[in-house]
């Protein structure tokens, strides 16, 4: 899909009983599928992962996504690196 979305203001995220979500913010959403929903927002990347999601309702005016389906997880990714070396290796240098 790849859709640049034009104005993206505040950002938030609205779950209702892990049925539905309203995300604002979104300035692009990168792929997604009945699975996984990988997008881009005011505060970082988002992965969105669930069971039969679908897009209801998408306003690339202001920024806002509807999706519904079973939501099992979600997860920001700001793109700073993590320090993923564990103490014992940083010991052992």
């Amino acid at each position: 899909m790849d859709k640049d979305i034009i104005n993206v203001g505040t950002h938030s995220i609205s779950i209702n009983e892990r049925k539905n979500i309203v995300v604002t913010g979104v300035k692009k959403i990168d792929s997604f599928d009945n699975e996984e929903f990988l997008m881009e927002s005011v505060m970082g990347i988002i992965l969105l992962k669930g069971q039969d999601l679908e897009i209801v309702k998408l306003d690339t005016h202001d920024g806002r996504v509807s999706i519904k389906g079973t939501i099992n997880s979600m997860t920001y990714d700001d793109g700073k690196k993590k320090d993923t070396e564990s103490f014992i290796g940083k010991i052992f240098k």
